[in-house]
């Protein structure tokens, strides 16, 4: 017995010093306002209702963790309301008992439509009636409903393809249609005239009760109305002004003139009071929602750009809450979901870049949204924005490369075989500026990317282009005086045999590293990895043939990989959360991550996506490691000293 003992004894003091000779690691997020479960901020918001009291309601087309409608109180969740793919996330209102959303695209009474309206108990949550109000049941890719709003025993809902609003009483009946072309938000005034707002034309239309037009309102030209709200104590009508003057038009509902604005002109995009693209308390984005309560707080519902048709469904969430003297109070944020932040070496990892935003901090309760890095006006045809030639969840995760002042960021999909490439031109702040893609004629390929990508530290760009069986290698060859970029003629190696079918490619240069990871065997999911990893020691010096050592995954459905200094660090699929770091040199597993901090922070399920993992060695030892978390729609931020 003693001996067990003893050797017990060694055994745990031997895992001990183990453990303390790999280091300990933290364990923090960024780009959500809460890191937990149950207390983050839920995904991709796209419209709001706010109660007299103060309750904000937000309809989302899918929060992975959350309901579909979620509640927030005094600056905090509290709770949620239906299924997370449940509400089409376009348009919600509410009153004293019941609230009504848009249903997307799915089954509804054992059938799939579109074009339905839920109406909520507001109490209870419980969906207890579901009305359809367009003809159109089979919409995919746009909104269906585009407005919705209630006054007294009245509610009214934009039907955009069928171009009419139609009026039902609070009880479900059905009461009359009213012809309108291109309707979007609604509004009912203090008499419960209807305010039918048609974004493209720049105009509102108002209706009486019983269809009666009440004349046209020619908005001042720019200004695209998507979100209304009608405030009874003053009789002036809010307008979500989605032109490129990113603000809220005030105007007084008597006489239909513009009495003052909220926010300041050009949003995010303006230069004179901030750094183009720089978010701010009053610097707004895509207005999706406004409201107000009964104590003269003011609510800004205004999603960041970024995303196909319906803004992404990682397109974020940013809700600003004003008291009534017009001053911040506080900011609801949730800015990830399917994407990554990847920190930035140049800045020693103390900035990351999504394929969109810009996050500064350490994390946990220091971490900062800096910028959105996507000018819808300037540049239309950027395809962070287009679903009809992207037809992806949204190029969310991010890639950044820095040589000298310039910078070269890569935004991409979750399991990808197209990677689209920007630059950074001083005069535009923090714009990136878009410059082409892989595949594409920047790079006069057309084969898909279908065996690794990588845009190492330095900029040159690898890739394995679909059924090349080749490592293609484009070395970066300088920067024009406006910080774009170029690449010289591709140099080709052919992919080594002992390697078998390729899924991954990473080099450090730092090292002159390569690191190949092998397809799974015998699938045809391109997208996974198997259990072979290579490490090649001087590959451009002329090692592509011998590697060492190869590092053998044994756990269960390895799916991104990324790497920094001499580690490589592997996440998982369906299995488990955990970062394994594998040392370059000998190969060993040296640490794996798991959670460090659970009570503060909420690591999600898995990696569920080929680049779901960023890493850098920063200039004291440390390694940060960042992590997508489409769970908390958060990323997670590991810090690591070996």
């Amino acid at each position: 017995m003693k001996r067990i003992c003893a050797a017990l004894l060694v055994a745990v003091l031997s895992a001990a010093i183990a453990s303390e000779c790999q280091g300990q690691y933290t364990t923090d997020w960024i780009a959500n306002t809460f890191g937990t479960n149950a207390t983050h901020v839920g995904n991709a918001a796209r419209s709001m209702w706010v109660a007299p009291e103060g309750t904000i309601y937000t309809a989302s087309m899918w929060d992975e963790n959350e309901g579909g409608i979620a509640i927030y109180k005094n600056g905090a969740n509290a709770g949620s309301i239906g299924a997370h793919g449940e509400p089409q996330g376009s348009a919600i209102t509410g009153n004293a008992t019941y609230l009504w959303a848009p249903r997307q695209f799915g089954r509804v009474n054992g059938v799939f439509v579109n074009g339905s309206v839920f109406r909520y108990i507001r109490a209870t949550g419980v969906n207890d009636q579901q009305i359809q109000v367009s003809a159109d049941t089979t919409e995919r890719r746009a909104d269906v409903i585009t407005g919705i709003a209630t006054w007294g025993q009245y509610w009214a809902a934009s039907d955009h393809p069928g171009n009419r609003v139609r009026l039902y009483k609070t009880d479900g009946t059905w009461v009359l249609d009213i012809p309108v072309t291109d309707p979007g938000a609604i509004a009912f005034d203090r008499n419960g005239n209807l305010v039918i707002a048609q974004e493209t034309e720049g105009a509102l239309q108002r209706f009486k009760l019983s269809g009666q037009s009440l004349g046209t309102v020619t908005l001042a030209a720019g200004v695209q109305p998507h979100a209304l709200y009608f405030d009874p104590t003053t009789q002036y009508l809010w307008i979500g002004d989605v032109g490129p003057d990113q603000q809220v038009k005030i105007y007084d509902t008597r006489t239909y003139t513009q009495v003052s604005t909220f926010g300041i002109k050009g949003g995010y995009l303006d230069a004179t009071t901030g750094t183009k693209g720089q978010v701010g308390s009053l610097r707004f984005a895509r207005i999706d929602g406004i409201g107000r309560d009964s104590a003269g707080n003011t609510y800004i519902l205004s999603q960041p750009w970024g995303g196909s048709w319906d803004n992404g469904r990682t397109g974020g969430t940013d809700i600003y809450a004003y008291g009534s003297t017009g001053a911040l109070k506080y900011r609801l944020l949730a800015l990830n979901f399917e994407a990554i932040g990847a920190p930035d070496p140049a800045a020693d990892a103390g900035i990351f870049y999504s394929g969109v935003n810009v996050y500064s901090g350490t994390g946990g309760a220091n971490w900062s949204f800096v910028a959105n890095t996507v000018d819808p006006f300037t540049y239309p045809d950027d395809q962070r924005l287009n679903s009809t030639t992207y037809p992806g969840r949204g190029l969310h995760f991010g890639m950044i490369a820095s040589a000298g002042t310039n910078r070269v960021l890569v935004a991409t999909d979750q399991n990808p075989d197209g990677f689209y490439f920007f630059h950074f031109d001083p005069a535009q702040g923090y714009i990136a500026v878009p410059d082409g893609a892989l595949p594409g004629t920047q790079f006069n390929a057309t084969a898909r990317v279908r065996n690794g990508f990588c845009l190492d530290s330095r900029g040159d760009v690898w890739a394995g282009l679909d059924k090349t069986n080749q490592i293609w290698h484009w070395p970066l060859t300088g920067f024009d005086a406006n910080g774009k970029p170029s690449w010289g003629a591709p140099l080709t190696v052919a992919t080594p045999a002992s390697i078998g079918d390729l899924s991954r490619i990473i080099y450090l240069p730092e090292s002159d590293t390569m690191i190949l990871g092998q397809r799974i065997t015998g699938s045809t999911d391109w997208t996974g990895i198997g259990t072979r990893v290579e490490v090649y020691h001087g590959w451009l010096a002329g090692n592509t043939t011998n590697p060492n050592p190869v590092i053998t995954l044994s756990s269960a459905n390895p799916k991104s990989l990324t790497a920094a200094g001499n580690y490589l660090f592997v996440g998982y699929v369906h299995t488990v959360p955990n970062i394994d770091a594998f040392n370059l040199t000998s190969g060993s597993l040296d640490n794996t991550f798991t959670n460090s901090n659970p009570s503060n922070v909420y690591v999600g399920n898995d990696v569920d996506s080929m680049y779901g993992l960023r890493s850098v060695l920063r200039s004291n030892g440390e390694y940060v490691v960042t992590k997508d978390d489409y769970n908390g729609t958060s990323i997670v931020v590991y810090r690591w000293t070996p």
